[in-house]
């Protein structure tokens, strides 16, 4: 039996580059995926190159910032297969890169609406189905900018600090009802986000920003998407059940300088 059979998962953020790479593994591994996204034709683009049929995915649309959106995709959850068993609650955006005084207030905003309103959002109603079942795991996908301060991100860091918070307020609140909460925190990951934050870091030298962001990591490379899946997929898992409130890097020992 694979580790996952029968088990209905939810992930939001999921035609990014670790919602993608971890339903992959999560659907080879037996599990039933709830796979959320803002762009409704890529996370469709999603299940249909995992080859998955609709009695074991569905692809929804939701902004995660919109609360009765939210309230919908997980109802939709229930109604579809009748439980959650995990919930990767993994959608963020960066915003952009300025120093305060000159960071957008409107970008701000955004930033702190959808990822730190949409982890409160995913939470508020994901949370409820799993104490009923008197069982569930969470995984809120944080990030190592949430453990310091870095010039420029003002509005990612903040939002990432508070979604730590998030955690482990909500680890705490229903470790009685058997549910786990934990977070993965990724550094620098090959993703279409580092993409972004390369251009907006060194305007026009995309290649040194690689070079310098690399260098900066002890192990001298940029994470890879399915590095940072192998660590959610394991808090979701059984194999993880006496972990709660952990915040798991995944940074190549970036944060341990």
């Amino acid at each position: 039996m694979s580790t996952f059979d029968g088990k209905v998962i939810v992930i939001t953020g999921a035609a990014g580059g670790i919602g993608k790479v971890t339903a992959q593994k999560l659907a080879e591994q037996g599990a039933k995926l709830v796979l959320v996204d803002l762009n409704l034709e890529a996370v469709q683009q999603v299940v249909s190159e995992l080859g998955l049929d609709s009695e074991c995915a569905v692809a929804l649309q939701a902004n995660v910032a919109n609360e009765e959106e939210v309230k919908a995709y997980v109802d939709a959850a229930v109604a579809k297969f009748g439980k959650i068993d995990g919930f990767f609650n993994n959608a963020g955006i960066e915003g952009t890169t300025a120093n305060i005084e000159d960071y957008p207030t409107e970008t701000f905003d955004l930033v702190m609406s959808v990822n730190v309103k949409g982890t409160f959002l995913g939470l508020k109603y994901v949370i409820p189905v799993m104490k009923k079942q008197g069982y569930g795991s969470i995984v809120n996908t944080a990030s190592g900018a949430g453990l310091m301060g870095t010039p420029g991100f003002v509005g990612y860091n903040s939002s990432k600090h508070a979604l730590i918070g998030m955690t482990r307020v909500a680890a705490q609140e229903t470790a009685p009802f058997g549910v786990r909460v934990n977070a993965v925190a990724p550094g620098v990951i090959n993703t279409r986000m580092m993409r972004q934050i390369e251009k907006n870091t060194v305007p026009g030298d995309v290649e040194g920003a690689q070079k310098a962001f690399g260098a900066a990591v002890p192990m001298g490379r940029y994470g890879e998407a399915a590095e940072v899946a192998n660590v959610a997929v394991f808090l979701l898992s059984d194999e993880a059940s006496y972990v709660s409130q952990s915040i798991y890097t995944v940074d190549g020992g970036q944060l341990g300088q």
